[in-house]
């Protein structure tokens, strides 16, 4: 199995390095702990200072302060074919970031789909266009990685023809059958019979909808690059509000566990000054 290398590079200026570690470190322990054995891919995920130091061979998760050109956003190909993932810089940039990764990590070059049941009961077999992470993209369904916040994504059994018990459809459990579309989130197909593309949302209301999406005689590049043009999904795209509960429950979970980190450093620093002081 070939290992992925990612990179994140924040091209934001006075952006704390710090922080871009932190939101690296959290990313990498999510992909190998959490999406790695699911998904079966193996994947590095580093930060850099600028993208010259990043290594030829890694795709980069950008940092940018404003995107906003509709459909810049997201994972895109370089000149090359290459993927590289563009977020908006923003209070919860690490969600944005790890539904970016996630997705680039299942699918890299935005095109791979599987055949399933129609999520629209007036419809047949479909092709689900793959991307993990936004039928429960929205923040109430985000978890935590080192008190980092890090997007929900859903199981290969999320196109299972039927729902079944014990069966584990998103990481969070958030999911609980097949092709099911979550508050805030949404899923994309095409269907080989109208030769459409359709869309299940739930952006506002009691229920999801149907959608179809226009024509695609005009789209270049990827698949997903052009579903994301056509997908107005603010709580990824811009991040979200300062006074989110989700964003402030996990600011919270951070400053409370901050004072065990800063032992831990107080007490590593100790022995390493005693060690050069020829102590034991």
């Amino acid at each position: 199995m070939l290992t992925m290398n990612l990179a994140v590079v924040s091209l934001v200026d006075g952006h704390d390095p710090s922080d871009v570690a932190r939101v690296a470190a959290a990313l990498q322990r999510q992909a190998a702990r959490d999406f790695a054995p699911i998904w079966d891919v193996s994947a590095t995920v580093d930060a850099f200072p600028t993208l010259d130091d990043m290594p030829v061979g890694y795709w980069p998760i950008i940092v940018e302060r404003d995107i906003d050109t509709e459909g810049a956003a997201g994972v895109h190909e370089d000149r090359d074919g290459q993927p590289f993932a563009l977020v908006e810089m923003s209070d919860s940039w690490s969600l944005t970031a790890s539904h970016e990764m996630l997705e680039m990590l299942a699918d890299p070059f935005g095109r791979r789909l599987i055949a399933a049941q129609s999520p629209d009961p007036d419809q047949g077999r479909v092709e689900i266009l793959v991307e993990v992470a936004d039928p429960c993209e929205a923040d109430q369904f985000a978890y935590t990685v080192n008190d980092v916040l890090v997007s929900d994504f859903y199981t290969p059994h999320f196109f299972d023809p039927v729902a079944a018990q014990g069966v584990r459809y998103d990481f969070t459990g958030a999911i609980t059958a097949p092709r099911q579309v979550l508050r805030g989130g949404y899923v994309s197909w095409h269907d080989p019979v109208s030769d459409q593309w359709f869309q299940e949302t739930w952006f506002t209301g009691d229920a999801p909808t149907f959608v179809q999406l226009p024509p695609d005689t005009a789209r270049s590049g990827s698949i997903r690059s052009w579903i994301d043009a056509q997908t107005q999904h603010p709580g990824i795209d811009a991040g979200l509000s300062p006074g989110s509960d989700v964003l402030q429950a996990a600011v919270a979970r951070g400053a409370a566990t901050a004072a065990s980190s800063s032992a831990k450093a107080a007490a590593l620093r100790a022995q390493v000054e005693s060690l050069v002081r020829g102590e034991r």
